[in-house]
């Protein structure tokens, strides 16, 4: 049975290695994308760690500040007691505060580990959100990069008039060909126009010149 489920799951993984080198192969830009979506999510994550140090910082700080209060109360209320000679009072505050400052103690070197911690979690956590910015800014190089050479693939397409498979390079090579059709039709028109006009003004240039001879 152990080895059933492990061959299942050798294929399964094999198969989802398998999906991600064809969307690699297909649209290398898309699983990038992917990727530093997890490392966005995952320094999401540190960062609210990061908050609740915080927290924890601030609550073994009133821990800390109670438990000082409490002992230096204590130790003054012991004194009272001594002086007074209720000795059965003074061993209870003595006692009392002999386990505010055995928690003060505890505390302080507790807040020392909580600093420590803390000042590692913020050192990683930039690191993180350095390393999240520039990939950030390499996958907007790539983009660009990839998209000057798909409009390069593209123009060239449409630039090549020997790729007659191409359908844009089609249409650019017939709206040229309309186009010298249509230059060839208005310069005739216009030709034919500017010569009517001035065949019918030697004429009338003639025709004047000959009445005034007769």
């Amino acid at each position: 049975m152990t080895n059933l489920l492990t061959r299942i799951k050798d294929t399964i993984m094999a198969d989802l290695h398998a999906a991600v080198d064809q969307k690699e192969k297909s649209n290398p830009i898309a699983l990038l994308n992917q990727y530093l979506r997890q490392c966005e999510q995952e320094t999401e994550k540190v960062r609210t760690l990061l908050e609740r140090q915080y927290s924890l910082k601030e609550e073994f700080t009133r821990e800390y500040s109670q438990a000082v209060e409490l002992a230096d109360k204590r130790k003054y209320q012991a004194e009272i007691a001594s002086k007074a000679g209720e000795m059965e009072l003074y061993q209870f505050a003595a006692a009392e505060q002999q386990q505010y400052s055995s928690r003060v103690e505890r505390l302080k070197v507790s807040i020392e580990q909580v600093n420590g911690q803390l000042a590692e979690l913020e050192r990683k956590y930039e690191e993180m959100k350095h390393k999240l910015k520039d990939m950030q800014i390499r996958r907007l190089e790539l983009m660009g990069r990839e998209n000057v050479t798909r409009a390069n693939n593209r123009m060239n397409q449409v630039l090549d008039s020997n790729n007659d498979s191409n359908g844009a390079s089609k249409r650019f090579q017939e709206i040229d060909n309309y186009l010298d059709r249509l230059e060839h039709q208005v310069n005739s028109s216009y030709y034919r126009d500017t010569i009517d006009a001035r065949i019918a003004q030697l004429e009338k240039q003639m025709k004047l010149e000959e009445s005034k001879s007769i």
